[in-house]
């Protein structure tokens, strides 16, 4: 039986920011996406514990008037790190407009409620380069096992430190690091549809977490239902599919 080690795998993450950041980024920031929910809000943590406060940058980027924003504030407070917000209301809505006109067909909801996290990723990209930083990818590995992210938005990153960790393993680690317990476990919504992670997946997280642990789900249809997501979204964990050209030579020093 798997057994959950907090205090293991929380520093065992930290020495992983900290190499990470010594081959692919020696005195650049953390820069993560704050969303206010426990996912930015534990990666922001961690790199705060990894780097130090001074090296970790936030962006917040409510698109519109964003309810809970507060969460997002109470996040950088805690931390005591530096962040900036920029709202991305008016580049959503041009690019709506935009899209309508140059869409023969409907705009797809989904291409709705895709656009706001790519929007959200390209300016976090933005702002990073310009301080020469490093983009914190926020996944989980719950989320990502059944694809619900968006792929080029908020699935985008050059570091992944939750990506092996579950939803629960991640609330965990998110209490180890004294976070304030509203952002731990704030009940997971979008801010997209309106709806709850769990409302729009047909199933709760804690089923999720423990079919992926030990490979048990105790309802067939709630089973299915998640291998089907599984199976329909694994290229999105994948490198892009490349044409290999096996009969080129590749003499360069790699």
């Amino acid at each position: 039986m798997y057994d959950f080690n907090v205090e293991k795998v929380t520093k065992e993450i930290v020495n992983w920011i900290r190499d990470f950041f010594e081959n692919n980024g020696k005195d650049c920031k953390a820069v993560v996406a704050i969303s206010g929910g426990k996912d930015s809000s534990v990666t922001a943590a961690l790199c705060a514990e990894a780097l130090g406060k001074d090296r970790v940058f936030g962006v917040l980027l409510p698109n519109g008037e964003q309810e809970d924003i507060y969460m997002s504030y109470m996040l950088v407070n805690a931390l005591g790190i530096d962040y900036t917000e920029m709202n991305i209301k008016h580049i959503f809505d041009r690019a709506m407009k935009d899209l309508k006109k140059a869409v023969p067909d409907d705009i797809s909801p989904q291409t709705r409620i895709n656009l706001a996290p790519r929007i959200r990723m390209a300016m976090t990209y933005a702002i990073s380069q310009s301080m020469n930083g490093r983009v914190a990818n926020t996944c989980n590995l719950s989320e990502d096992w059944v694809g619900y992210s968006t792929r080029y938005g908020d699935a985008a990153g050059d570091f992944s430190p939750l990506a092996n960790l579950t939803v629960d393993e991640v609330k965990q680690v998110g209490a180890y690091l004294g976070l304030p317990e509203q952002l731990v476990n704030k009940v997971p919504i979008d801010g997209l549809s309106d709806l709850t992670d769990e409302e729009n997946l047909g199933f709760t997280y804690e089923v999720l977490d423990k079919y992926i642990r030990t490979g048990i789900c105790l309802d067939a249809e709630t089973k299915k239902r998640i291998d089907q997501k599984h199976r329909a979204n694994k290229f999105k964990l994948e490198l892009m599919p490349t044409y290999p050209n096996p009969d080129a030579p590749v003499k360069a020093e790699d």
